[in-house]
């Protein structure tokens, strides 16, 4: 095996155990999801399941319609968690089902995940993908009587970070005007020195070979730290993409986060800060990646996700 092969190979491995174990963040695993169950039925909406966008196995989504009939209608995109590697977009019913009772259409998109069936599945595909989805989503819509005016992408791990890709790297495109995105312990950079729990920092092959994974594209030891290495990733680094017009920004993210590294997220929030976004950033002090051990912080974020649902995706 060349050099090359074997940095590759071990990146897919870190890639693999490191994400595949990935804790999907859902309101049901909070001891306050109560409050937002709904007991789905025709007098809160309907859903339209396993519509198709692409071609591929995975290409479907979910499309959560409230009863309320209104002229237009704001439209969440909630991502799922997995660690790009599992996951589905059932897992976010209740989330989807609590937010078309607040009258919004609501959407659970799956995309491509990395496995032995899809080896070459990438951070970059899997948000190219949400992209070729959105138009599909407003077409489907508009068919059933809603027309979409406007919306918020969301998510939770690598549904938060695919969801912050399309709210910062995307909205300019995209066919539905983006007004926020909020999301819990998605990875919004990708510099080995953010990476250290996996021991990418301190180790160059691993860390250009995982990140070659992430990324889609070839990453060699020595493109670490220079332009050359920000090109490559670009792409999946939502943090990179911030600039005056970016929308606002919900973010929620565990101090002793083991999956999600804590530090990636503050070059989002700085980069927000710098360019004078309006966001809130909730730190969960005493929890990991689920968020399982601050409850009045999650109170708070859920607080924060029905007022910024107010403030930014309102009837205009």
């Amino acid at each position: 095996m060349t050099a090359k092969l074997k940095w590759l190979a071990l990146g897919m491995l870190v890639f693999v155990v490191s994400f595949v174990g990935s804790a999907a963040v859902k309101l049901l695993h909070n001891p306050l999801a109560s409050q937002y169950r709904i007991d789905w039925n025709e007098q809160i909406g309907t859903v339209h399941a396993d519509i198709a966008y692409g071609s591929g196995g995975q290409h479907k989504f979910d499309l959560y319609l409230p009863a309320v009939k209104k002229d237009t209608y704001g439209l969440v995109v909630y991502l799922h968690a997995g660690g790009f590697t599992s996951g589905d977009k059932v897992d976010d019913r209740q989330m989807l089902q609590w937010l078309a009772s607040q009258g919004y259409v609501a959407a659970g998109v799956n995309y491509t995940l990395r496995n032995e069936a899809n080896p070459t599945a990438s951070v970059d595909s899997m948000s190219q993908e949400i992209k070729s989805a959105i138009p599909v989503i407003k077409q489907y819509a508009q068919t059933q009587g809603y027309t979409l005016d406007r919306m918020a992408v969301a998510g939770g791990s690598a549904g938060g970070t695919l969801a912050l890709i399309y709210a910062y790297r995307d909205a300019d495109t995209s066919p539905i005007p983006v007004k926020m995105v909020f999301e819990m312990v998605g990875p919004a950079s990708f510099y080995p020195e953010d990476w250290g729990i996996y021991g990418v920092d301190n180790n160059p092959q691993a860390a250009a070979g995982l990140f070659s994974v992430m990324s889609g594209k070839t990453i060699t030891p020595a493109m670490l730290g220079t332009p050359a290495f920000d090109d490559a990733v670009k792409n999946i680094s939502s943090a990179m993409w911030v600039n005056a017009d970016s929308v606002p920004a919900l973010i929620a993210h565990g101090r002793h986060d083991k999956i999600a590294p804590f530090a990636s997220v503050r070059h989002l929030t700085d980069a927000l800060s710098r360019h004078g976004i309006a966001h809130d950033f909730i730190e969960f002090p005493h929890s990991g990646h689920g968020l399982q051990n601050d409850d009045k912080q999650y109170q708070q974020y859920m607080q924060k996700v029905i007022q910024y649902l107010t403030t930014y995706l309102s009837s205009p």
